[in-house]
Order: structure tokens, then sequence, then C-alpha cells
């Protein structure tokens, strides 16, 4: 297990700044005094056991004024925090914003084990303007200071009813899953050559069968939602599986989770077909909004959700300690 490098020293601060977890759900208000797009998730996550009183952090000067906050997630079953998706301070104190970051990575994260990635959503334009590449900037340094590498930076799209779905062609035919392991057998033919950052960082430390285990053990058993929404791609006649997409439901909404092409079938225009159906199933519910995600540097991967409609509404900027 990898163990949380030394961090450094930040600067003294004043004696009458407190760090703290929040009391309950009444401080939800003054957690919230600092805008961000996850604030009206905040209150029904601490509800829902997505997040826990003693992983939400507050700093507040000797007022009871919000200087800084941290706070993590998890999925409902999760004994530990999954991610840490909040750490912001207000404009001047970017030194209690590190401080309180540390103190409360101390509180949270078990000795000896490594912190949750640090994951924060941008506008889509980010970088174009000053004001907002610096507060991003700020943020990702000091947890940079605090051990952290850069992993990913990622497009978040999203379908809305407005954009057409086009009708089943006749080249592929579609089926249900049947089970776990075929959809662990064909992750494991989807995998080698992939584009994705958290797929490559399986493959370079483990073999592909155990790369394709994982991530079915880590994130496909979580969702909730019908099994018979993952839909895997055949030739007519042969029924030979040329891809797969998992369209199911988060913790939250619809999202086409997963999709692929085996190496041997890339290059034939099988995926635009695929991403159709996944989004097929999900507009089938009545879903106002479905909702997907890819690397920045999965550019084949983001020119595909781009010709099925989906378009960028926010980036993701992912960090992690070694």
């Amino acid at each position: 297990m990898a163990v949380v490098p030394a961090l450094p020293t930040v600067p003294a601060l004043p004696s009458k700044q407190v760090f703290r977890p929040i009391t309950g759900s009444d401080e939800v208000g003054l957690f919230n005094r600092i805008p961000y797009v996850l604030n009206h998730e905040v209150a029904g996550d601490l509800i829902s056991g997505r997040r826990r009183r003693d992983w939400v952090w507050v700093a507040l000067d000797d007022k009871g004024q919000l200087l800084a906050r941290v706070a993590w997630w998890c999925r409902p079953r999760d004994t530990r925090p999954f991610l840490l998706d909040v750490f912001d301070y207000l404009p001047g104190h970017e030194s209690t914003g590190a401080a309180l970051l540390r103190s409360a990575l101390a509180a949270v994260v078990p000795k000896g084990a490594t912190p949750p990635k640090y994951t924060r959503f941008l506008p889509p334009d980010w970088r174009d303007d000053p004001a907002v590449r610096a507060a991003v900037d700020g943020r990702l340094g000091v947890v940079e200071q605090l051990g952290a590498r850069l992993f990913v930076e990622r497009l978040r799209l999203e379908w809305a009813p407005e954009s057409p779905v086009p009708e089943p062609s006749g080249r592929l035919a579609f089926r249900p899953v049947a089970g776990e392991s075929e959809l662990v057998a064909l992750l494991a033919e989807i995998l080698p050559g992939t584009l994705d950052a958290y797929s490559l960082d399986d493959l370079r430390r483990m073999p592909v069968r155990q790369a394709a285990q994982l991530q079915f053990d880590d994130e496909f058993v979580h969702y909730t939602s019908p099994r018979d929404w993952w839909r895997v791609a055949t030739l007519p006649g042969s029924g030979e599986p040329v891809g797969l997409v998992i369209a199911a439901r988060n913790q939250y909404r619809p999202i086409i989770a997963y999709i692929g092409v085996p190496a041997e079938h890339r290059g034939r225009g099988y995926i635009d077909e695929i991403l159709a159906e996944g989004t097929r199933v999900l507009a089938t519910t009545e879903a106002e909004r479905i909702r997907a995600s890819t690397d920045v540097g999965n550019t084949p991967m983001a020119a595909a959700f781009a010709r099925a409609g989906y378009t960028v509404f926010e980036r993701e900027i992912v960090m992690t300690w070694d």
C-alpha cells in the first residue's frame, strides 16, 4: 500500500482560526457559502450516506466566517472516502486552504493509506478567462504541494432530448449482456489499445484480464439500474460481438458509463451505432439529460460523442497521489 508523502510545512496561521468537520446538516448553509457546481448536492449526499459529517470540513475565522472548505464523497456502500471533490478557499486565503486540507487529510485518510483522487469540475473554456484560470491554478497548486500530481483532464458531455437519435441501421444487432463472465471477457478484448487514462493506468499495473475484472468490481457492479440496459453489439448472422455499451444510472442521473470496440473491429464506424443504441436505451426512460465523459486526449471518442449530439458542458481535472 502506498504511503502518504511527507507534506511541506504551511505558513503559521492566526490561533483563532478553527479547522473542524461540520456539526451536521444544520451547517450545510455555512459550508455552501463558497459557490461551486456541487453545492446543491451536499445536503442530499449527507442524507444518503454519500458524504459523512466527519468528511466535510470548514476553516472559520474568529467570527465564525467561512474561509475555506474541503469535502470527500463516497458510494453508499463504501467505508472510506472515494474521492476528494470539494476544495475551496476565499481569495487571499490560499495558506488557510492548504492548512485545512492538510489537517483534514490527516484526520480522514487512514495512516499509511493513499489519499483518494482529487477532482475539480470546470467551465469548458476555463483556460480562456484569466480570473477563472488563476483560481483553478491556485487550487491545483495547493493539492500538488501536498503530494498529488495531474492524472488526466476529461470532457464532461451531455445529450438532451432535442438531439435526434438515429434509428437502427441493421448493420449491427444488439442484445443484453449475458452476465459477468461475458462482460469481463469482452472488456478484456476491448482494453488493449485503449486511450482511456484510467484503463491505461490499470494495464500498467496488472494483466488485462485482471484489469477487466477490476473495472467490473469497482464500477459496474455498483450501478443499480437494470442490467438489461447493458448491450453487446453483434454482427447479424454470425452473432460475433463487436462492441459494448454500458447504459446505466449513477447516484444522480442517466449516463453512458462505458463504450468500446475490440481492436480488431475498430475503424469500421461501429462506435457511432453502438453509442446510438446506448442513447436509445436511456432515452426510452424519458431521461431529461444523459451524461458521459471521455479524456481530452481520446479524440476519436470525443468526435463520436459530438456526432451523436453530445455537447461539452464542463471539463474535469483529476489529480492522484501515488
